[in-house]
């Protein structure tokens, strides 16, 4: 891997000597690529110290938290710390290597908007050996069927039918003196001419039958379902949808050795309103956002990390997030750029 950190780190960096910063970065450098514990010998190479020496560094490293040793193993891995402290010190201004530009841009071109985030999804899982993610704004249902059944004088139970097929459902409450015959009427009225239009225009074409057929159709019952129509059209712009792909990934030789965390995570990849909370925080600012392990809920558990960046639309404004989860032994320095291209690919 390489180095282009450690430079610019915050305390306690600041208070390291050189000998110990130089350590502290062939370590995660060593367990980020090997995903083994570090020993003295496997950098004595690199320094110009003795393996004596080496240990005793690591010693004062592991006092100040950044470094620990698992089991009884004699080697060192960094703390999620020691991850933390390095991980902010990559330059989030890199570029990917050329042939990882051109195969995220390949995917990207010439594609409606819909299949680009999903082709995304897998370029980035494919590229990082993560599990790719994209949070994407939901497009608006288009009606197909509107069933409208009265529970009680009070309640309806409204039934929206997509014309991809999904069904959702809405007890609404009704105004004093709307006649449930008219409410089942507007019902039908809304399947009969109002069908494959999305929610927004179906309310707008309603409110126009509205004032041209002011005799014809009950306008209790027309207003209630008009605003129906508003409330279930803005729910859905505010919804946001979530692309995972690439979930295989996370199952490699180095997992084998871990299936319990493995298997936590995988587990904690089925909780998508989870992730989408996640992936919100990631919306503010320009870059990628680096969530590790226990600085999240949600993969404190599995130990995992998310790299994630925001793209945006036509108008500069945040439309979405786009990133990867893995575990906490990542490139960083390999995989932020990739994000981060992606994200501003998507926005291009």
């Amino acid at each position: 891997m390489a180095s282009p950190y450690i430079a610019g780190m915050n305390e306690p960096i600041g208070d390291l000597t050189a000998r110990m910063r130089d350590i502290f970065r062939l370590v995660v450098e060593s367990y980020l690529d090997r995903g083994q514990p570090v020993g003295s010998k496997a950098i004595a190479g690199a320094v110009s110290l003795s393996p004596a020496s080496i240990r005793g560094v690591m010693q004062e490293l592991e006092e100040l938290g950044l470094l620990t040793h698992p089991h009884t193993s004699a080697g060192r891995i960094p703390t999620e710390t020691g991850l933390r402290l390095f991980v902010d010190g990559i330059m989030h201004n890199a570029l990917p290597p050329a042939r990882e530009r051109a195969a995220i841009e390949a995917q990207l071109s010439d594609r409606p908007v819909e299949e680009a985030l999903a082709a995304a999804t897998a370029t980035l899982s494919g590229l990082s050996a993560c599990a790719g993610v994209v949070l994407a704004p939901k497009s608006e249902m288009r009606l197909k069927q509107l069933g409208i059944v009265p529970l009680a004088p009070d309640r309806a139970l409204a039934v929206l039918v997509g014309m991809d097929g999904s069904v959702e459902n809405r007890v609404v409450e009704v105004p004093p003196g709307t006649n449930p015959v008219a409410l089942t009427e507007i019902g039908n009225f809304v399947s009969a001419r109002l069908s494959g239009l999305t929610l927004a225009e179906a309310e707008a074409r309603l409110r126009a039958e509205m004032i041209q057929r002011r005799e014809a159709i009950d306008a209790a019952a027309a207003e209630l379902v008009a605003r129906g129509l508003a409330d279930w059209s803005e729910d859905h712009a505010q919804r946001p949808v979530l692309i995972v792909r690439g979930q295989a990934n996370l199952i490699d030789e180095a997992a084998a050795a871990d299936l319990e965390r493995v298997r936590r995570l995988l587990d904690e990849l089925e909780d998508r309103q989870e992730i989408v909370r996640l992936l919100e925080g990631a919306r503010e600012g320009q870059g990628c956002r680096i969530f590790i392990a226990s600085e999240t809920r949600m993969f404190a558990l599995s130990g995992s990390s998310v790299i994630a960046a925001p793209y945006r639309g036509s108008e500069g404004q945040v439309v979405g997030v786009v990133g990867v989860i893995g575990p906490t032994r990542l490139n960083y320095a390999r995989v932020v750029p990739m994000v981060d291209f992606t994200a501003q690919a998507l926005t291009r």
